[in-house]
């Protein structure tokens, strides 16, 4: 909503005592007090208007949420632009007015809810509460749900909607977020999350509709009704049953002396880890007990995202060492992403990127595929995917073994509807992945699943202690294989969305009107693509074959030494996030000479491109 609150009728005598002075924000005050009925979110209005904190109460009460790359996220607490048990009201009224005009059998079907384990006490919000809510909505309009009697991993969410043929499902995280956040993922009847027109045509939905209906508020409602019911036990076992249509080596994984530590980031994931391993016939990992149990507070690290590296495994390494086992697999704390660790041969860990991580699961799953498949089995059949921003080295391995890769937009909901349209077209899919440690082994569940990926790291690991190998060392076979794919991400933070705007229209008209950079610094650009735009100049037509994306920003530069750059904004955070890589053949083998040279192109990107003391941005290791 662009407007102060939502449309609706204002009684004229409301207020007038403690007017703002804008009549928008009065409206939009107005209704925050008379439909909230969360004490504490209530309370917290009330108090910035004693206050006369009118331009903090525009900020909270005159937007509304909007779905980025990872559904709707935001901070918890009050206002219509925060998380909270009135705007996920809001939203799921909205969501059952799109699916009630899209499925005649909606009331047939159902509606799957899943929740991880994050709250704030400040707020009285929690997810299990929010879930509890979303639940309410549906359930008092008769809709059948299956409402999960405890906090699952996000990937059982897809998984519970394809496997009960629900309309959709919405699962309350805020993944690897702050503490402070939370969030609303919503998936599609077909196991991926929403994407547009969906996204779009539900928020106008919500906008219709968000004054809250009579039981919307009765969250005993999933204790109480007789639609409810409780999906943990059939989709946990189905989920690892189909665990093991991945798994090639059960025999090594039954007898293997490898030990492995797994840490679940204070979230949702030991259970599910532990049970993963079992399906496997593996040992349980060992858990880190510090970080085992659920903690809203992710209390032991200074950010709950694995992706952070060594500095966040800390606990993880240790435990490690102590117990003399040699790879550590960390879940993010909703379980849908893996950060991987490996004890080098002079003690030190190796903690993999997402791309790297990549690279060995493309082999792997490839590897496994050609071994294991009929003799008429077509390779040309086979796909893999990743999104536009992560490592090319798929691309690599596809064209020297004769499989299709494709990529996507950033986000695995890019991915998940692509991936179903190729398995509704009878294509084989063995893996995809974003560079953000989100992998989809297999296609049981159509999203990133850190869960599976866990163990197929565990047996992968197993399998090549067999050949006397390390993951470490099998990444520098691949590379030599398929040619080197160095690549470096990271990011900068910003807090003022002008500066960020203000920064890629610089861009788009760097030596004049409409006229991209030719070059950055002593570095040659040879190809220009703006997805926020739709521009590519590596087309005939000049027109990007990716979708446009103009609610977002993203710029990718190709470079003539064979450097591919990409500048985007983040879709959940705060952020100008750049991604490069040096794409080398398998003839150029000198590691460090790669190296060299990307980090210089990664300087001048940034002095030149993004000029941070100009735009005062903050640098992610500042």
């Amino acid at each position: 909503m662009s407007d102060c609150g939502a449309p609706g009728d204002v009684n004229s005598n409301v207020l007038v005592a403690r007017s703002t002075g804008d009549p928008q924000l009065d409206k939009a005050v107005w209704q925050w007090l008379s439909w909230d009925k969360n004490q504490k979110t209530k309370e917290q209005i009330e108090s910035l208007l004693q206050d006369g904190k009118h331009k903090e109460l525009r900020d909270r009460l005159c937007c509304r949420l909007s779905f980025g790359t990872a559904g709707l996220r935001s901070a918890m607490g009050a206002g219509f632009c925060y998380i909270n048990d009135l705007t996920v009201i809001q939203s799921t009224q909205g969501i059952y007015k799109y699916l009630e005009r899209n499925f005649s059998d909606f009331k047939q079907r159902g509606f799957v809810v899943g929740y991880d384990t994050r709250g704030q006490v400040t707020s009285n919000c929690s997810s299990k509460k929010l879930a509890k809510l979303t639940a309410a909505v549906l359930l008092a309009k008769d809709v059948p749900v299956y409402f999960f009697s405890t906090y699952v991993p996000t990937p059982f969410v897809p998984y519970a909607v394809q496997q009960l043929g629900a309309v959709a499902g919405v699962m309350i995280t805020a993944s690897h977020n702050r503490k402070e956040d939370n969030g609303y993922k919503v998936y599609w009847e077909n196991g991926a999350q929403i994407t547009s027109p969906h996204d779009k045509e539900i928020i106008k939905c919500i906008e219709e509709c968000v004054e809250p209906w009579n039981g919307s508020w009765n969250e005993n409602l999933v204790d109480t009704s007789p639609l409810r019911q409780d999906p943990l036990k059939k989709i946990c076992d189905c989920y690892m049953e189909d665990l093991k249509k991945i798994c090639y080596h059960r025999e090594l994984n039954v007898q293997t002396s490898l030990k492995f530590v797994h840490t679940s980031f204070h979230g949702v994931g030991h259970d599910y880890v532990q049970l993963a391993f079992k399906a496997f016939g593996f040992q349980p990992p060992i858990p880190v007990p510090e970080q085992k149990d659920p903690d809203p507070d992710f209390s032991t690290v200074k950010c709950p995202n694995p992706e952070e590296g060594e500095s966040v495994l800390e606990l993880s390494l240790r435990l490690a060492e102590k117990e003399n086992a040699k790879v550590v697999v960390a879940t993010d704390p909703d379980a849908d992403r893996l950060a991987v660790a490996e004890q080098q041969e002079n003690g030190c860990w190796k903690v993999f990127t997402g791309n790297e991580l990549a690279a060995l699961f493309g082999w792997w799953m490839f590897s496994r595929w050609k071994e294991n498949c009929s003799q008429d089995a077509d390779v040309r059949n086979v796909y893999m995917l990743a999104t536009t921003v992560s490592s090319k080295i798929l691309r690599a391995i596809a064209l020297k073994e004769g499989f299709h890769f494709e990529e996507t937009l950033p986000g695995f909901k890019w991915i998940g509807s692509r991936v179903k349209n190729l398995l509704d077209s009878g294509k084989e899919v063995l893996f995809a992945f974003e560079e953000s440690i989100g992998f989809m082994c297999g296609t049981s569940v159509l999203d990133k699943d850190g869960v599976s990926a866990a163990v197929v790291t565990a047996e992968m690991a197993t399998y090549l202690e067999g050949q006397n190998l390390t993951l470490a060392q099998k990444l520098v076979e691949i590379y030599e294989m398929y040619g080197y794919h160095i690549s470096k991400t990271s990011y900068f933070l910003c807090y003022d969305p002008p500066t960020i705007k203000r920064i890629f229209e610089r861009l788009r008209n760097f030596d004049g009107p409409q006229s991209y950079p030719k070059c950055c610094g002593i570095y040659n650009v040879l190809h220009v693509r703006d997805v926020t735009t739709g521009y590519d100049s590596s087309q005939l037509n000049k027109k990007s074959v990716l979708p446009v994306s103009k609610s977002s920003q993203m710029i990718t530069f190709t470079f003539q030494n064979g450097c591919v750059a990409t500048l985007r904004t983040s879709g959940t955070e705060p952020k100008i996030k750049y991604y490069a890589e040096m794409c080398a053949l398998p003839e150029q083998s000198d590691r460090s000479v790669l190296e060299e040279e990307l980090q210089k192109l990664i300087e001048a990107l940034i002095e030149n491109f993004l000029e941070p003391d100009k735009n005062g941005l903050t640098w992610r290791s500042a």
